[in-house]
Protein backbone atom coordinates (compact mmCIF):
# COMPACT_ATOMS: atom_id res chain seq x y z
CA UNK A 1 0.00 0.00 0.00
CA UNK A 2 1.28 3.48 -1.29
CA UNK A 3 1.23 5.59 1.75
CA UNK A 4 3.19 8.97 0.56
CA UNK A 5 0.27 10.56 -0.38
CA UNK A 6 -2.05 10.51 2.43
CA UNK A 7 1.19 11.44 4.45
CA UNK A 8 1.98 14.59 2.39
CA UNK A 9 -1.61 15.31 2.77
CA UNK A 10 -1.42 15.39 6.85
CA UNK A 11 2.27 16.69 6.88
CA UNK A 12 0.46 20.15 4.81
CA UNK A 13 -2.07 20.03 7.54
CA UNK A 14 0.09 20.40 10.64
CA UNK A 15 0.53 23.89 11.88
CA UNK A 16 -2.43 26.39 12.91
CA UNK A 17 -5.77 27.08 11.01
CA UNK A 18 -8.14 30.07 10.83
CA UNK A 19 -11.58 28.40 10.06
CA UNK A 20 -14.47 30.19 9.05
CA UNK A 21 -17.43 28.13 8.88
CA UNK A 22 -21.34 28.33 8.12
CA UNK A 23 -23.95 25.98 9.54
CA UNK A 24 -27.29 25.01 8.27
CA UNK A 25 -29.90 23.14 10.45
CA UNK A 26 -31.96 22.15 8.02
CA UNK A 27 -35.31 21.46 10.61
CA UNK A 28 -35.09 24.59 12.25
CA UNK A 29 -33.96 26.51 8.98
CA UNK A 30 -31.37 28.13 10.84
CA UNK A 31 -28.09 29.30 9.35
CA UNK A 32 -24.84 29.94 11.80
CA UNK A 33 -21.27 31.24 11.13
CA UNK A 34 -18.29 30.37 13.33
CA UNK A 35 -14.56 30.91 13.75
CA UNK A 36 -11.93 28.39 15.03
CA UNK A 37 -8.80 28.38 15.81
CA UNK A 38 -7.13 25.01 15.30
CA UNK A 39 -3.67 23.50 16.02
CA UNK A 40 -2.85 20.21 14.35
CA UNK A 41 0.47 18.55 15.51
CA UNK A 42 2.49 15.55 14.79
CA UNK A 43 0.90 12.19 16.89
CA UNK A 44 3.60 10.40 18.73
CA UNK A 45 4.52 6.99 18.97
CA UNK A 46 3.01 7.16 22.50
CA UNK A 47 -0.13 8.96 21.52
CA UNK A 48 -0.67 6.27 18.52
CA UNK A 49 -1.11 3.11 20.81
CA UNK A 50 -3.02 5.00 23.15
CA UNK A 51 -5.57 5.81 20.20
CA UNK A 52 -5.23 1.72 19.73
CA UNK A 53 -5.74 0.94 22.81
CA UNK A 54 -8.69 3.36 23.83
CA UNK A 55 -10.21 1.92 20.96
CA UNK A 56 -10.00 -1.62 21.82
CA UNK A 57 -8.16 -2.00 18.14
CA UNK A 58 -6.14 -5.12 17.43
CA UNK A 59 -2.15 -4.10 17.72
CA UNK A 60 -0.80 -2.75 14.28
CA UNK A 61 2.52 -3.99 13.32
CA UNK A 62 3.87 -0.43 10.91
CA UNK A 63 2.07 1.92 13.34
CA UNK A 64 4.71 4.18 13.53
CA UNK A 65 4.33 4.55 9.81
CA UNK A 66 0.48 5.05 9.83
CA UNK A 67 -1.18 9.07 10.05
CA UNK A 68 -2.12 10.49 12.11
CA UNK A 69 -2.14 13.86 13.98
CA UNK A 70 -2.93 15.27 17.40
CA UNK A 71 -5.51 18.47 17.27
CA UNK A 72 -6.80 21.33 19.51
CA UNK A 73 -9.53 23.76 18.44
CA UNK A 74 -11.41 26.61 20.14
CA UNK A 75 -14.43 27.63 18.08
CA UNK A 76 -16.82 30.47 18.75
CA UNK A 77 -20.28 30.97 16.66
CA UNK A 78 -22.01 34.10 16.07
CA UNK A 79 -24.39 33.43 18.25
CA UNK A 80 -21.83 33.40 21.31
CA UNK A 81 -21.59 29.62 22.30
CA UNK A 82 -18.11 28.93 22.61
CA UNK A 83 -16.59 24.91 22.48
CA UNK A 84 -12.94 24.16 22.59
CA UNK A 85 -11.94 20.28 22.39
CA UNK A 86 -8.22 18.10 22.35
CA UNK A 87 -8.26 14.86 20.33
CA UNK A 88 -5.59 12.50 18.57
CA UNK A 89 -6.73 10.65 15.57
CA UNK A 90 -5.04 7.58 13.63
CA UNK A 91 -5.99 6.42 10.35
CA UNK A 92 -5.59 2.87 9.42
CA UNK A 93 -5.02 1.78 5.64
CA UNK A 94 -6.88 -1.26 4.92
CA UNK A 95 -7.15 -1.71 1.13
CA UNK A 96 -6.31 0.30 -2.33
CA UNK A 97 -7.87 0.18 -5.70
CA UNK A 98 -6.31 2.80 -7.66
CA UNK A 99 -6.19 6.53 -6.43
CA UNK A 100 -8.10 5.37 -3.79
CA UNK A 101 -7.16 4.29 -0.23
CA UNK A 102 -9.90 3.09 2.64
CA UNK A 103 -9.55 1.80 6.11
CA UNK A 104 -10.71 2.71 9.70
CA UNK A 105 -10.24 6.15 11.56
CA UNK A 106 -9.94 6.07 15.20
CA UNK A 107 -10.16 8.92 17.89
CA UNK A 108 -9.39 8.65 21.93
CA UNK A 109 -12.49 11.52 21.70
CA UNK A 110 -15.41 11.98 19.20
CA UNK A 111 -16.59 15.52 18.14
CA UNK A 112 -20.48 14.80 19.15
CA UNK A 113 -19.84 12.24 21.46
CA UNK A 114 -17.22 12.55 24.32
CA UNK A 115 -15.53 8.61 24.20
CA UNK A 116 -13.01 7.06 22.06
CA UNK A 117 -14.51 6.23 18.15
CA UNK A 118 -14.16 3.92 15.08
CA UNK A 119 -15.64 5.79 12.12
CA UNK A 120 -14.29 5.04 8.15
CA UNK A 121 -12.07 6.65 5.84
CA UNK A 122 -11.37 7.06 2.43
CA UNK A 123 -8.48 9.07 0.71
CA UNK A 124 -8.83 10.62 -3.21
CA UNK A 125 -5.04 10.74 -4.20
CA UNK A 126 -6.31 12.50 -7.22
CA UNK A 127 -7.59 15.34 -5.87
CA UNK A 128 -6.50 15.05 -1.99
CA UNK A 129 -9.90 14.99 -0.58
CA UNK A 130 -10.15 13.08 2.69
CA UNK A 131 -13.77 11.70 3.40
CA UNK A 132 -14.82 10.78 6.86
CA UNK A 133 -17.82 8.75 8.08
CA UNK A 134 -19.18 8.54 11.68
CA UNK A 135 -21.59 6.82 12.81
CA UNK A 136 -23.12 8.25 15.96
CA UNK A 137 -25.72 7.70 18.21
CA UNK A 138 -28.32 10.18 17.18
CA UNK A 139 -26.30 10.98 13.45
CA UNK A 140 -24.20 10.06 11.07
CA UNK A 141 -21.30 12.54 10.25
CA UNK A 142 -20.02 12.57 6.54
CA UNK A 143 -17.23 15.28 6.93
CA UNK A 144 -15.01 15.92 3.47
CA UNK A 145 -11.50 17.37 3.63
CA UNK A 146 -10.43 19.11 0.35
CA UNK A 147 -6.83 19.97 0.62
CA UNK A 148 -6.64 22.82 -2.11
CA UNK A 149 -3.37 23.81 -1.25
CA UNK A 150 -0.45 23.41 1.59
CA UNK A 151 -1.99 26.45 3.08
CA UNK A 152 -5.75 25.79 2.01
CA UNK A 153 -8.53 23.58 2.56
CA UNK A 154 -12.33 23.60 2.02
CA UNK A 155 -14.41 21.80 4.31
CA UNK A 156 -17.82 20.18 3.90
CA UNK A 157 -19.93 18.50 7.00
CA UNK A 158 -23.05 16.66 6.38
CA UNK A 159 -24.65 15.00 9.23
CA UNK A 160 -27.90 12.77 8.80
CA UNK A 161 -30.07 11.74 10.78
CA UNK A 162 -29.56 8.38 11.57
CA UNK A 163 -31.41 5.68 9.89
CA UNK A 164 -32.30 2.56 11.10
CA UNK A 165 -29.91 -0.95 9.96
CA UNK A 166 -29.79 -0.88 6.00
CA UNK A 167 -31.14 1.96 5.37
CA UNK A 168 -29.88 5.14 3.28
CA UNK A 169 -28.30 8.20 4.60
CA UNK A 170 -31.07 10.90 3.12
CA UNK A 171 -32.43 12.73 6.03
CA UNK A 172 -29.97 15.40 6.67
CA UNK A 173 -30.11 17.11 9.95
CA UNK A 174 -27.21 19.83 9.08
CA UNK A 175 -25.18 21.07 6.62
CA UNK A 176 -21.60 22.85 6.90
CA UNK A 177 -19.08 24.52 4.60
CA UNK A 178 -15.67 25.43 6.03
CA UNK A 179 -12.76 27.80 4.19
CA UNK A 180 -9.77 26.75 6.30
CA UNK A 181 -6.27 29.06 5.91
CA UNK A 182 -3.10 28.24 7.37
CA UNK A 183 -1.94 30.98 9.59
CA UNK A 184 1.78 31.63 8.86
CA UNK A 185 4.31 33.05 11.08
Amino acid sequence: MDLADITYFFNCCIGQWSIERTYHYIAQQDVERSHTDFRVDAITPELRRKVLADNGYNPIDNIDQLPGFQLAFHTVSDKGEEVSQELRALFVPKQQEGTMLAGDYLRDRAYEEDRPIISTFTYNQSNHELLMTTPYTRVVSVDSILLVNPNMRIRRILNYHRPAEGEALDNLALVGFGVEQKVTD
